[in-house]
């Protein structure tokens, strides 16, 4: 292999025949829809204070500013979450390619 194609080489491939691992498929979802719900947990909360929405939606339940923050910050992480894994799944193969070529993408 020349410099020039060890430069350009990936330093680590997705795993055998190119396929993606659970492991690695399910950090693809986590990791952005993490960060991504920590972004819109500071953009909402910075607009809105978590004892005046609990005080409208909830009046009977005692709920503390940190524990809405949190509950905020789980809610849009679900969210983000379950949008991550619709495109994870809209992104695989039809089955019927896997079955023909199963060494394609998994």
């Amino acid at each position: 292999m020349t410099p020039r194609e060890r430069a350009i080489a990936p330093t680590h491939a997705p795993g055998p025949a190119g396929r993606v691992s659970p492991i690695q498929r399910a950090g693809a979802v986590i990791w952005p829809s993490f960060f991504a719900a920590g972004v819109a947990t500071t953009v909402f909360f910075a607009i809105v204070d978590p004892l005046e929405l609990a005080a409208i939606t909830w009046p009977q339940w005692e709920i503390s500013r940190p524990l809405g923050y949190t509950i905020g910050f789980f809610l849009f992480w679900s969210c983000t979450c379950s949008a991550s894994l619709f495109t994870t799944l809209l992104l695989q193969p039809p089955a019927r390619e896997r079955d023909a070529n199963p060494d394609s993408v998994p």
